[in-house]
């Protein structure tokens, strides 16, 4: 898959195709039946499968001050996004410039001019344009007049049982929004079952202050930035230096916390993995959060704390050997093409 940070003066074989449009934060099964429809589109045209997304995301640029939110900064989601069988991502910087720009200035410069986008899909509530001026009913109205292709996608619920059904089953729309409320609620099944995957962070490993390998559990320390911050707690997890999907994923247990044994002030993620002595530093860390075992606790003492995490490193254990793997996009609801 190629990454396009710009709409002009585009290579010749990366015009002309069917482009999903859309934040995509998170790539949960709603925008992966979304890729999915327009994959299925490409295949029967002979076209590339595009993607159109933008970074900042728009809500960090209307609402600097927010706390970060993100499911997936643009590497994750990237990487997302080509597993799905996208052969272009177009990255499309956003600001308060861009936002002013009019719904039909939008289709004309950058889907029509730009892109030569032969066919369109969005989501049913999609809307974009200065002020939020232009929706599907918009589109409808320029493919008629302009000849392109275009397909409204219906959300994707998940019902009370837990299955999967069409946005006309009744259940809960499934929406980054919810996953989010899941992630911070410690329910990373209820994330993983929107997702169709295990919920990752991920970042380079920075040095720490080794106070875990001091402890008998040497941790790989790892940065939120741009990452939501989910409940803090102990989880257990599966990680794996990225390769891409060549990752190599190992057992292991993570700490989301501030450290209140130590008298920690900062929110930090800290992931010890079992049987692995390698060096981390400096490398890129995925972590799936595979499962929540406790709350942060404070401890009388370090003994208290070493007592803990032993039994939190069984439990992590006991967890993952009932899971497969990290749920990757190839076994979600769209499928790779």
């Amino acid at each position: 898959m190629r990454i396009f940070r710009h709409y002009e003066d585009l290579p010749a074989e990366a015009r002309g195709g069917v482009v999903a449009i859309g934040n995509f934060d998170g790539v949960h099964l709603g925008h992966q039946a979304l890729i999915g429809e327009a994959g299925a589109i490409a295949k029967d045209l002979g076209a590339p499968l595009g993607v159109l997304t933008f970074e900042p995301h728009p809500r960090s640029v209307f609402a600097p001050d927010d706390p970060p939110f993100r499911l997936t900064p643009l590497r994750a989601k990237a990487r997302h996004i080509e597993a799905l069988g996208a052969d272009h991502l177009y990255v499309l910087h956003f600001d308060l410039d861009f936002s002013r720009r009019s719904a039909e200035d939008f289709v004309d410069a950058v889907l029509l001019d730009g892109l030569r986008a032969r066919h369109i899909v969005v989501g049913r509530d999609f809307v974009f344009g200065h002020k939020r001026g232009g929706n599907v009913e918009l589109l409808e109205r320029m493919a008629a007049r302009k000849g392109f292709g275009l397909a409204c996608v219906q959300p994707v619920c998940v019902g009370d049982g837990g299955g999967d059904d069409g946005g006309d089953g009744g259940g809960e729309v499934i929406s980054s929004r919810t996953i989010r409320e899941c992630l911070r609620e410690s329910d990373v099944h209820g994330a993983a079952k929107r997702l169709g995957r295990f919920w990752e962070l991920g970042g380079r490993v920075e040095k720490g202050e080794t106070r875990g390998r001091g402890l008998g559990f040497p941790t790989a320390n790892i940065a939120f930035g741009e990452y939501l911050r989910p409940a803090a707690g102990v989880y257990a997890v599966r990680a794996g230096v990225d390769e891409g999907a060549g990752t190599i994923w190992r057992d292991g247990v993570a700490s989301i916390g501030f450290r209140p044994t130590f008298g920690g002030r900062e929110l930090l993620l800290e992931v010890h993995i079992f049987d692995f002595s390698g060096d981390l530093y400096g490398r890129q860390l995925r972590v799936a959060m595979i499962g929540y075992l406790r709350e942060e606790v404070k401890f009388e003492s370090a003994d208290d704390l070493i007592d803990e995490m032993k039994r939190d490193a069984e439990r992590a254990r006991a967890v993952l050997a009932e899971v497969d793997g990290p749920m990757p996009l190839e076994n979600s609801v769209a499928g790779a093409r």
